[in-house]
């Protein structure tokens, strides 16, 4: 089943022409939700207002190579490997998550745009489709069942269900009924094969075009973020800041929180 390319049976009944503007329309969709939501909530404001008060605070001005360096490394350490999450469990789930999505979507844009006319075939990107699809669900569910904080720290039963997890129940959704389409497909079981195809359409509808309210966008937000921090703490610019008293509630600033309490 791992080297089985549903989108090419697909193309028998589907023209790749319209899987193809399906993608495009996805990614139409990703920009718009991201960019409303910028504008909304004042993200781009907000960063660079803190740039600005970050030049003014440096006491160090970096070259063009210490911050390609400090770039570099934030992107490969922090971001690639999810550090801020520290050693554990969580930044397993997280790893696991990220990774297997990527190749998930970048094997499922291969697979429509290559491998969908007449008489083409590919055994590796099925397979990386298939295998992205499975770590997505790996660490999705994971953490979904067992490490969100608000069921560790606060108690809350994992069907809790708020506006900010329909990205990761919609990303759920997506891998989980891709995979589903597929077996069936294979199997040759073609009700339960369109039953599937039409919720799996559904759920990346679900999850594109939700990017305005989930947290979709923090996928762009976090790396600027981190990035902003690495080069304010590198330029010395971040000890001579006062904490941001306005910034955005989705990145977690500026909110005054209680000491934990002991009894």
């Amino acid at each position: 089943m791992l080297q089985n390319n549903p989108f090419l049976n697909l193309a028998e009944f589907v023209s790749p022409y319209a899987m193809q503007s399906f993608i495009i329309a996805m990614v139409v969709l990703i920009a718009a939700g991201t960019i409303i939501q910028m504008i909304h909530h004042k993200n781009v404001t907000y960063f660079l207002n803190n740039a600005k008060k970050a030049k003014l605070s440096a006491t160090k001005a970096l070259s063009a190579g210490e911050k390609a360096t400090i770039i570099a490394k934030t992107t490969v350490v922090d971001i690639g490997t999810t550090s801020e999450l520290g050693m554990g469990k969580r930044r397993l789930a997280h790893v696991l998550g990220m990774y297997g999505t990527i190749l998930f979507w970048v094997s499922s844009a291969v697979l429509v745009f290559c491998y969908t006319s007449e008489g083409s075939s590919t055994t590796v990107w099925s397979t990386l489709w298939h295998v992205g699809a499975i770590l997505t669900c790996l660490g999705g569910f994971w953490f979904w069942f067992f490490l969100r904080v608000d069921v560790s720290a606060e108690a809350f039963p994992w069907y809790r269900i708020i506006k900010a997890d329909l990205f990761v129940l919609a990303l759920l959704a997506c891998s989980t009924f891709g995979l589903a389409w597929s077996y069936f497909q294979f199997s040759n079981q073609m009700g339960l094969s369109y039953l599937f195809l039409a919720l799996f359409v559904v759920a990346n509808i679900v999850l594109f075009g939700g990017v305005y309210w989930s947290k979709f966008a923090h996928m762009f937000y976090k790396p600027g973020a981190a990035i902003q921090k690495n080069l304010a703490e590198a330029d010395g610019s971040r000890d001579n800041l006062p904490p941001p008293a306005d910034a955005p509630e989705q990145f977690g600033l500026g909110i005054k929180r209680e000491e934990p309490k002991h009894y």
